[in-house]
């Protein structure tokens, strides 16, 4: 074959395997077909047996009773306990995250790790590859060595292109089988301290007992399986757990793979099912038409709604530019809006009726609903929902409202922005 014949062979080629890569990142980059075309209609309120059926057997695991559940408030309060729990476990820690970063919490977690592996209890670890980009390899390296089995979700491959945006943001862990936590929380250090000024972020983490730590188990055997090909189960993973307490709750996950409408759903359903109020915490607020029009449902209603977002502190501008673009028609329908002065405010927390209490690692985003695997954990009790709800208020206070004068006095160079962010808001 003449020289020039072969380069041409290479060029096309090499076009040939250029346009195939470039067509997998655009295929990646869009935001997965929409299934769900219809907002829900009210039916039933938010404390009904045929409410509570059909978050069971409709969307998800059964709604178990007999646990107790422990609101945690910033570092201070949250990592003591984890780490506590996970010092004091005797046969298996399991624990999945999505930011895991160097420094002095990400070294006490490896420590911690390390010495219950060293210790003969069987540790597992799942972490986001994207999300511990800030990890240095000698903290999987120290736990690798002291025999716990880390695993990291989804590293960057040529053959795993077609899937990079597919994350997984939950926050779980799991001790013994008996002990659980989910919470927006990451393991670096901004999470530290009591939020008591900007470099220290405002957020909450919840302690779990009882039968519904068993479905925590189940939700980390999730992408176990699907990295190792293994599952873990027998005592150690699944022994009987006791009753703990008086509160019904159940853990809901959701993933591209799984069933990625399931968590959108949940909470369209929720809030179709409220009658009187509508509590949402969220640190990354950029909804789809049908979420919109589900508040504005509920407006319609009479239904109270106050949303708390991120003020002046926050880590992603461009959702915080995406977000306002879709506040108008809210704050025309009489919704609340509130921005979290402090600190960056990285709470994820839903409050129907001060009754259900849906709390864990998903946004108000299409990222969350749509791409990541995500955990929420639903809580079903009028005492916990007015605690929660109080937690809420709390944190209004220190909120500055945003009403539909500023909205329509934002600057034109905001308003450009909102336009221009529009075509990659899924991927916030």
């Amino acid at each position: 074959m003449k020289l020039a014949s072969r380069r041409r062979l290479i060029w096309a080629f090499g076009g040939a395997a250029a346009c195939l890569f470039a067509t997998l990142v655009v295929m990646n980059l869009l935001t997965p077909e929409k299934k769900l075309s219809e907002v829900p209609v009210h039916r039933y309120a938010i404390d009904s047996d045929e409410y509570r059926r059909e978050m069971s057997v409709l969307l998800g695991p059964t709604v178990l009773n007999g646990n107790t559940v422990q609101v945690l408030e910033n570092g201070d309060a949250i990592f003591p306990a984890m780490l506590s729990a996970i010092a004091a476990a005797q046969h298996s820690v399991n624990f999945e995250t999505y930011i895991y970063w160097s420094g002095e919490i990400g070294e006490r977690f490896t420590e911690a790790l390390s010495e219950r592996a060293r210790a003969g209890v069987r540790v597992h670890v799942t972490i986001d590859w994207v999300g511990s980009v800030k990890m240095e390899d000698a903290l999987l390296k120290r736990m690798a060595e002291a025999g716990v089995e880390v695993r990291r979700y989804r590293p960057i491959r040529w053959y795993t292109v077609a899937r990079i945006n597919n994350r997984t943001h939950r926050k779980l862990l799991v001790t013994d089988g008996r002990v659980a936590f989910t919470g927006g929380v990451g393991i670096a250090d901004q999470w530290q301290g009591d939020a008591q000024d900007p470099d220290h972020w405002r957020d909450l983490h919840f302690r779990v007992e009882g039968p519904v730590a068993a479905q925590f188990q189940a939700a980390f055997n999730d992408n176990w399986v699907k990295m190792t090909g293994k599952i873990l189960n027998g005592d150690p993973y699944f022994d009987a757990v006791p009753q703990a307490g008086s509160v019904s709750a159940q853990l809901f996950i959701a993933s591209p793979s799984g069933g990625s409408q399931s968590m959108q759903l949940m909470y369209l359903m929720s809030i179709a099912a409220a009658e009187h109020t509508l509590d949402i915490s969220a640190a990354y607020f950029v909804p789809d038409r049908l979420l919109l029009e589900a508040l504005l449902a509920a407006r319609q209603r009479g239904v109270r709604v106050r949303l708390l977002v991120p003020g002046p502190h926050t880590d992603s501008e461009a959702v915080a530019i995406a977000s306002k673009r879709g506040w108008g028609r809210l704050l025309e329908a009489g919704v609340e809006i509130h921005e979290y002065q402090p600190t960056m405010m990285h709470t994820k927390m839903f409050v129907a009726d001060s009754y259900l209490v849906s709390v864990g690692s998903t946004n108000l985003d299409i990222r969350s609903l749509r791409l990541n695997d995500e955990a929420n954990l639903n809580v079903y009790d009028a005492a916990f929902g007015a605690q929660m709800t109080a937690i809420f208020e709390g944190d209004l206070a220190r909120a500055r409202p945003y009403t539909a004068q500023m909205w329509a006095a934002r600057p034109w160079s905001q308003r450009l922005a909102e336009w221009i962010i529009v075509p990659i808001k899924s991927q916030l």
